[in-house]
Formats: C-alpha cells, structure tokens, sequence
C-alpha cells in the first residue's frame, strides 16, 4: 500500500503538528478495518533502527489502542461528560446546538471558516485543525462538545467514535484535567502562516496569552 510504503516516523516525530507535517493520513484505513494497530505498529518498528526512534508515531497509535478500550469498557456513556467541566461552568451553561454561522462557514473568522469548509468538502482535518476547531466551539462560543463532536463524526471520512469524542471531551475538559486552549501564536506556528486568524474586523479573537484567555473564556 502506498500509504504505508510512504511513513516516515522520524519525520512524524519532528513535524507531525505542522499542517505540512509528515503525517501518516492511514486513519481512514484504520478506521475502516483495512489495516490493523499491529499491522501499522509492526511495519512502522521495521522501519527504524529502534522502537524508540518512532516512539512518537508508536505513542499515536497506543492513544487510537486507548481510546478503543475505553469506548470498549464505557459503551454510550462516551457521548456524555465522563467527568466535570473544568472551566468554571456547568453543562446548563453551554448551548446545544451549534451557531448558523458555524455551520455556513460565515463566522468571519478566516481560520475558522476554512477549516469547517475543509471539512465539509474534503471529509478530512489535520488533528491541530480539529483540536482548534473543537476549542473554538466548546470555549470561544460555549457550546456543548457534543454537539461539535457529533458535527465533525458525521463529516469525517475516518470519524471513530471513540476517538472524535474522546478526543473533543479531552479539549472541553470532561476527560481531562483542564480544558486545550490555543492562541494566535500556536495557531500561526502550527499552521504554517496560511491564516490570520482574524475576524472581518481585522482582530483575532485568539490573539492573547494564555493567561488571559483564561481569564476571558472560564469563570
């Protein structure tokens, strides 16, 4: 298969959150049972002089192993909180649904509104595109991670239960021991320039430290 003839865990390592990053893009096939965890883990050590020169990569693929066994243990209960927000607010605090403006890609925010295009016409998303976009919707317009969660599964050509929603309730903080959070200069650092990050005004609303944003986003 190409896709694996074309893994570099020593590239992954270095550059994997880099949007241009080395990233492997086997999640479909994973997903869908065409490969395995152990296949992918033994071709990727058969790759590299050591395990431990591929440990990131190997690392990714124990999280995927992970997340499986918890939805294994968990069942349906991983569609609700597994634990309490940790941002100061209770889940009465969060909207249900996602805003109109989200979902059409008019926010007007150009790294916001590309990526949901992204995923609506490609059914793909690097993971710093989906982290950020989950933070942006769960913290920047407080609306319940399972409605995000429930967005992108639909739309992702290798969405995983387990993952997507494992994986949103680790940003919101419902299986985690504090809620992700970016700002502009992680964005723009990640993503390599291709977005401001900015509003139609011209202003970021992730333009802050990380102080202060969450002094701004949590109570």
């Amino acid at each position: 298969m190409q896709r694996m003839a074309a893994i570099d865990p020593i590239a992954y390592g270095a550059n994997r959150n880099h949007y241009d990053g080395a990233v492997t893009r086997l999640s479909p096939y994973l997903r869908h049972g065409v490969l395995s965890l152990k296949e992918v883990s033994e071709h990727v050590i058969a790759l590299v002089p050591t395990p431990r020169s591929a440990d990131k990569l190997l690392q990714e693929l124990a999280w995927r192993d992970y997340y499986r066994r918890v939805l294994g243990e968990r069942g349906d209960a991983v569609r609700e909180d597994l634990e309490p927000y940790k941002t100061g607010y209770q889940p009465s605090d969060y909207a249900d649904a996602l805003p109109a403006d989200f979902l059409a890609a008019q926010t007007g925010n150009d790294f916001v509104d590309a990526t949901v295009r992204e995923l609506h016409e490609t059914g793909y998303l690097h993971n710093q595109g989906r982290m950020k976009i989950a933070a942006y919707v769960v913290h920047w317009r407080r609306v319940k991670w399972q409605a995000g969660a429930a967005w992108m599964y639909a739309h992702l050509l290798d969405g995983d239960l387990a993952s997507n929603h494992l994986s949103w309730q680790w940003v919101a903080s419902t299986f985690a021991a504090k809620p992700y959070l970016f700002n502009l200069d992680n964005l723009l650092r990640w993503t390599g320039g291709r977005f401001t990050g900015c509003d139609a005004d011209g202003r970021s609303p992730f333009d802050a430290s990380y102080d202060e944003l969450n002094r701004r986003l949590f109570a």
